[in-house]
Order: C-alpha cells, then structure tokens, then sequence
C-alpha cells in the first residue's frame, strides 16, 4: 500500500527536507508543491536539493513523488487573456521543475469559470492543458475532482471527461481523486464508494488515476464547500475511508493524507501535523476516537 502525506518544500533544504519529514511520518510516498501554493514565486531548479532528496529517498526506499499545482492558477478564466496566457506559461515551467525534481504525477484544480460558464471553462482549461500537453511532458497532470464552492468546474466526472475528450494530446492527462472534494461534490464515498469507483471508471477509466487524496470531511454530503477533516473525524468516517485506503483496486494508486493539522489546547497559536498518527492508524486499521484530543495535548 501507498500511503504518504502533503509536506513542505520550502526553506533551504527544499527536496530533501520533504523527504525526511515524511519519512519522520512512516510514509513511503509524498506530495510536494515546487514553492508556496499561494503563490508562483519559485526558486531556480538547482537549488531544490534534488540529487540529495533522491538520495535519502533511495535509502527509505522511497520512489513515488506526487505534486500539486499553486491554487491559484485558473485555466477557467479568460476574462483576461495576459492572465489566462500567464497561467498556461507558469504551468509550463511548472512541470518542467517536475520533470526535474522526479514527481510523476502532478495535481491540478481544474479552475472556475468566475460567471462566464461551465462550458465556456471547460474549453479554455482543455485549450490550456494541450498548449502545455503538446511537448509530450514525461510528468502526468492529474485533474482534481472539486467540490463545487464558488464557480468551480471539475466537480463531477462528466465534466473531467469533457476536459479529457477536448485535450487533443490528452495521453498525460489524468485524474486525482479527493475523497473530501467527492462527498462535497455529492458522491456517496461513505456508503458506497464501490459504485463511485465503478461509475468513475465507466465514465473516465481506472486507467487515468493518478493519485486519491485521502481526506475526511466537515461537511455532509453535497455540501459544495470543501472543508477537510481529519481521518475518522468527520462526515464519512474511518470505516469508508480506511476500506478505500486497503481497497484491492487501488493498491499501486498513492493515496495522500491532506488532513488538518491539529491546534494545541496550551497554545493555541502552534499545531502539530497528524500524519504520523494517521498512517499508524490506517496501517494497523485501528481507529482511536481520542487521537486528535492526543495529539491536541503533545
């Protein structure tokens, strides 16, 4: 099973910093953004301390690195069409630092139409993608499944097919399933996550999964508001979310914990991340209802 956390890259020890926090973890994968996710501001290839990343990764027998893509890049929007260029230009260099730094598979918020329409969103993020997808990149961009808050697109798997399908050069296109994201968009991930994959493999294929981001929720099913929960502690539940994490069909699909860090009752200006609680606990399958008050307590 491949079962890895959301850690940072940023400071000056860059690749090989991500790399021993998420070892510290008990994690045998991660995801990394290539700077901070608020922003596009990134630092030259060479000093992301790749070879040494690789290295230490190599000892922990470590060789699946996901990434995600800057929040606010929106390939939706062609109100402006400097920023809609701009956007396809940085997600451009983008995968490049991806193709540099060995991630596979790298996770992209499809975007948001902000009024103009789904449909029209749906041809300019396809429009985007193959401008990037056209120079064969080796990294697969993986379209995340959205919630549906504000003006989203993405949020259901008809909508990523048409994406696909209007992709021209569309053989590196993929998809990264949120478990959160899926019940806030309305599937049934609790009670029937079988026939939600089944329904995403009719629909877009098994084969195009890159990567699940495994996360609880806050909200209840449909809520269109994409608030994650730590696992166990929200709306579906340790039961679902441990069966999609053992789940037969998914075995060499990296599931990616993106759980909330957890506020400390003696101060609460610091958190803890609960990474290294969460994998032990879905790796032994035993769930601890006082584990994030634990934690809370360190």
């Amino acid at each position: 099973m491949l079962l890895g956390c959301h850690v940072s890259m940023s400071g000056s020890a860059m690749l090989l910093g991500a790399a021993q926090e998420a070892v510290s973890y008990g994690a045998n994968t991660l995801m990394i953004f290539t700077g901070a996710p608020q922003n596009t501001r990134r630092k030259p290839i060479s000093q992301m301390k790749i070879t040494a990343g690789h290295q230490f990764l190599k000892q922990h027998n470590i060789n699946r690195i996901m990434g995600h893509a800057p929040y606010i890049i929106n390939l939706g929007n062609t109100k402006s069409l400097e920023k809609y260029q701009f956007a396809i230009n940085f997600l451009h260099a983008e995968i490049e630092r991806c193709d540099a730094l060995g991630i596979e598979a790298f996770s992209l918020h499809p975007g948001a139409h902000v009024g103009l329409g789904v449909d029209s969103a749906l041809k300019a993020i396809a429009a985007g993608l193959d401008e990037v997808l056209a120079h064969t990149p080796k990294v697969l961009i993986a379209l995340e499944t959205m919630a549906g808050k504000g003006t989203e697109v993405g949020i259901n798997f008809e909508q990523l097919a048409k994406i696909i399908d209007l992709t021209p050069h569309n053989d590196n296109l993929a998809i990264t399933l949120d478990t959160c994201h899926l019940n806030d968009a309305g599937y049934d991930v609790k009670n029937n996550f079988d026939e939600v994959l089944n329904e995403f493999d009719r629909i877009i294929g098994l084969k195009r999964l890159a990567m699940i981001h495994l996360n609880d929720s806050q909200n209840i099913r449909g809520s269109h508001k994409d608030r994650h929960a730590n696992i166990g502690f929200g709306t579906i539940g340790f039961t679902a979310l441990n069966y999609i994490c053992h789940h037969p069909q998914l075995v060499n699909i990296p599931k990616i914990l993106e759980t909330p860090y957890v506020t400390l009752q003696k101060n609460s200006k610091k958190a803890v991340a609960p990474y290294a609680a969460e994998i032990n606990t879905l790796l032994t399958q035993k769930f601890n209802p006082n584990l994030m008050n634990q934690l809370s307590l360190l």
